[in-house]
C-alpha cells in the first residue's frame, strides 16, 4: 500500500471568517482533505496569535469561533486531526532546536517582520521577539508532522521557502535528511477575492462579507458593493463590475455566463446594480445557509460544543504522536538523549 503523503495547515484563529477565507483557502483544503489522499493536519494557530493578542478570554473565544466554523465547513473529521496548536507543547521544543540552525538575518527579511515593525514604529509599540520568530515556530510547525504540502497563501509563500531553508540547515548541522522540503500548494485563480471596494477581501479593511455573520449584516455589505454610475438600461463590462467579480465565485460556468449576458445585455434588457446585488445577497445566503446551522451548533449549543471539543481533543491525540515521534528521532540525532 502507497505511503499517504502528509498535508499540514495552520489557521489562524482570528475568530470571523470572510468569503475570502472560504473561497482563497478553505474549500479548496475541505476538498483536499476529504479526498482520502492525504494524512491531514489542520492546527488552530493559539501560540501564533500570542504575538499581537494578550487578552486570555478574547483569544479563548476566538480559539472556539474558528473550531466552530472549520467544522461547519464540512471537513471529514475521519480524515484530518484538527486541533489546537498549544495542544501539542513538543512543537516549542523544536522552535528552540530549530533556532540554534537558524541564521538571525534570515529572520529579519522576512516581510511579514518587517511590516510589523514598521507599523509598531508608526504606533511607537514594541516589537516582539514572537513576531521575528515567528518563521521558526512556523517551520517548527510543519517539520514536526514531516509535511509534505502546506496549502498557502501568497503572503506565507516567504515562510514556507524559510522553512525549507531552515530544514536544509539542520539537515546539514546534523549530517541527516529527517527534515523533508515541504512544498507550497496554492489555487492561483482564486488568490485575491475582492472586497466591497475592489481591493483585496480583508478583516482588517472592513470590506470583507462574513460567511456567518448575521443576514443583515451581509445585506449591508452586500448592498455597499462599490459601483459606478451606470443606470440600469446602459451595457456594462462584467469583468469591470464589482459585484460580478463577487458572484462568479459562487457559480459554475453555465451559471456565470447567464449574470454575464445580464450585464452584457443590460441596454436591451435593463439590469441595475441594485437587482445585481439582490441576486448576490441571495446566492450569498443561499450558499452559507446549511453552514451557519453548523457553525451555530457548534458554537451556541451545549452538544455542539461537546462534539466541538472532543473533535479538538482526538485531533490532538493524533497530533501528538506523529509529533512525538519525530522529536525522539531528533532528540537523539542532537545528543539530547543517549
Amino acid at each position: 500500500m502507497k505511503k499517504q503523503k502528509v498535508l499540514l495547515s495552520g489557521v489562524q484563529t482570528s475568530g470571523e471568517l470572510h468569503l475570502g477565507n472560504y473561497f482563497g483557502a478553505i474549500k479548496q483544503m475541505v476538498e483536499l482533505v476529504n479526498s482520502g489522499n492525504y494524512e491531514s493536519y489542520i492546527f488552530l494557530a493559539d501560540y501564533h496569535s500570542m504575538t499581537t493578542l494578550i487578552d486570555k478570554k478574547e483569544r479563548n473565544n476566538k480559539i472556539l469561533e474558528t473550531a466552530a466554523a472549520y467544522l461547519a465547513c464540512g471537513f471529514n473529521k475521519k480524515e484530518v486531526a484538527i486541533f489546537k496548536q498549544s495542544d501539542v507543547p513538543l512543537v516549542t521544543e523544536l522552535t528552540w532546536i530549530l533556532d540554534t540552525v537558524t541564521p538571525l538575518p534570515m529572520l529579519f527579511l522576512a516581510h511579514a517582520f518587517k511590516d510589523k515593525e514598521r507599523d509598531k514604529a508608526n504606533e511607537k509599540k514594541d516589537v516582539n521577539i514572537g513576531l521575528l520568530n515567528y518563521p521558526v515556530l512556523m517551520a517548527a510547525d510543519i517539520l514536526i508532522y514531516g509535511a509534505d504540502i502546506v496549502p498557502v497563501g501568497k503572503d506565507q509563500e516567504q515562510h514556507l521557502e524559510m522553512t525549507r531553508e531552515i530544514a536544509g540547515k539542520y539537515n546539514r548541522a546534523y549530517n541527516t535528511n529527517t527534515f523533508k522540503s515541504p512544498k507550497a500548494y496554492s489555487v492561483k485563480e482564486l488568490e485575491v477575492i475582492p472586497g466591497i471596494d475592489g481591493e483585496k477581501m480583508s478583516k482588517s479593511k472592513g470590506n470583507a462579507i462574513a460567511m456567518f455573520a448575521s443576514d443583515e449584516e451581509i445585506k449591508k455589505k452586500v448592498m455597499n458593493i462599490k459601483t459606478d454610475s451606470k443606470a440600469p438600461n446602459e451595457k456594462k463590462n462584467p469583468d469591470e463590475v464589482l459585484i460580478y467579480k463577487i458572484h462568479k465565485i459562487f457559480l459554475n460556468k453555465k451559471e456565470d455566463e447567464a449574470l454575464r449576458q445580464k450585464f452584457l445585455n443590460s441596454d436591451k434588457n435593463p439590469y441595475g446594480y441594485k437587482e445585481a446585488k439582490e441576486e448576490l445577497l441571495k446566492t450569498i445566503l443561499s450558499y452559507f445557509s446549511e453552514m451557519k446551522k453548523k457553525y451555530n451548533y457548534y458554537l451556541n449549543t451545549p452538544k455542539g460544543k461537546k462534539e466541538m471539543l472532543s473533535v479538538l481533543k482526538s485531533g490532538s491525540k493524533r497530533a501528538n504522536k506523529k509529533a512525538s515521534l519525530m522529536l525522539k528521532k531528533v532528540r537523539k540525532e542532537t545528543g539530547l538523549d543517549f
